[in-house]
């Protein structure tokens, strides 16, 4: 007996392409899941591998916090201790200053025709109060003061008759300027460096 084919020879080919076609189909499907699922593996072994490094890093930041907490407290001291270094070079050079301009009104004063009766200073501000036989005395006593180097802009504020011992005498009061030498002669001298 013979047996005929009546299967169309083209339908059989399409057939097997369309086989061969799904086959190569899920064969890719498989490559790209296992391609996924290998670049999965990888990223999170990278992320297991970053947060194991950061766990590290916080255990030495804490390993670490304390001495950046006692550098803390040493900049702290440091800036203290300049602060207190800068106000005790101020109230040296006030206190020199101040020194000085006692022994210089001290100086200018003729003991035998006036005598102070007060002597103020606050910051840059010299006031100065006393008797005088006259007029006179007190003018010479503010040309005298105008020579020292440590006080200038003198200005007579009052003068007025006192009677002390049945005299009558001049009761005077002074306002001046404080200056510092040194101050003056260094911004006197830094123009000429910067030129």
């Amino acid at each position: 007996m013979l047996r005929i084919n009546l299967l169309p020879i083209r339908q059989l080919k399409k057939r097997a392409v369309a086989r061969n076609q799904i086959v190569s189909f899920i064969i890719l499907l498989i490559f790209l899941l296992v391609g996924l699922g290998a670049v999965g593996l990888l990223q999170a072994a990278k992320l297991k591998s970053i947060a194991t490094s950061t766990a590290k890093l916080k255990q030495e930041t804490q390993k670490y916090a304390p001495i950046l907490a006692e550098m803390k407290q040493l900049e702290k001291t440091k800036q203290d201790l300049e602060n207190k270094i800068t106000i005790i070079k101020t109230l040296k050079s006030e206190s020199s200053i101040t020194v000085h301009i006692l022994d210089q009104v001290a100086k200018k004063v003729d003991s035998r025709r006036m005598w102070l009766e007060s002597l103020k200073q606050q910051g840059a501000s010299l006031d100065l109060s006393g008797v005088a036989l006259d007029n006179r005395t007190i003018a010479q006593f503010m040309d005298a003061l105008q020579e020292s180097p440590y006080v200038s802009d003198i200005d007579l504020s009052s003068a007025t008759l006192k009677k002390v011992s049945g005299r009558n005498l001049k009761s005077f009061k002074l306002t001046c300027s404080i200056v510092n030498p040194r101050e003056t002669t260094q911004e006197t001298a830094s123009p000429d460096k910067q030129k």
